[in-house]
C-alpha cells in the first residue's frame, strides 16, 4: 500500500514536500516515482528513484526544482518541490515498480507497478 500526503494550496514560488508511506513490502526492492495529473490532461511521469537512492530521472518540466528521495529505514518517497508555478498545479500520485525493476521501468506509466491514492497540490499565481 502506498499512501500520499502533503498537498494542499499554495502561492506560485512556494515549496511543497510531499511524503509516500509504504507498507507490506520490502520497500528497498522497488523504485518509486512520482506522477501528476493536471486537469484535463493525461497522467505524467514527474520524477523517479531507484532502489537504493542513487540514481534519480526527472521531467524536464520540473528539472532544478524538484527532488527526489527515499528513507529505506522509513519506507518512505519524498518529493520536494521548490519554486511552484500555476502549471505544476496537478494530484500527485506516488508509484512502485514491480520488484526488482531498474527505474527505468517507472518512468512511464505501463511500467508502474502499483499506485498510490494521489495528493491534490495547487498553487495559485
Amino acid at each position: 500500500q502506498l499512501q500520499a500526503s502533503g498537498g494542499g494550496l499554495v502561492q506560485a514560488g512556494d515549496s511543497l514536500r510531499l511524503p509516500c508511506a509504504a507498507s507490506g513490502r520490502t520497500f528497498s526492492d522497488y523504485s518509486m516515482a512520482w506522477f501528476r495529473r493536471a486537469p484535463g490532461k493525461e497522467r505524467e511521469f514527474v520524477a523517479a528513484i531507484s532502489w537504493s537512492g542513487g540514481s534519480t530521472w526527472y521531467a524536464d518540466s520540473v528539472k532544478g526544482r524538484f527532488t527526489i528521495s527515499r528513507d529505506n529505514a522509513e519506507n518512505t518517497v519524498y518529493l520536494q518541490m521548490n519554486s511552484l508555478k500555476s502549471e505544476d498545479t496537478a494530484v500527485y500520485y506516488c508509484a512502485a515498480s514491480s520488484p526488482l525493476d531498474p527505474i527505468v521501468a517507472v518512468t512511464t506509466t505501463s511500467g508502474v507497478g502499483s499506485w498510490g491514492q494521489g495528493t491534490l497540490v495547487t498553487v495559485s499565481s
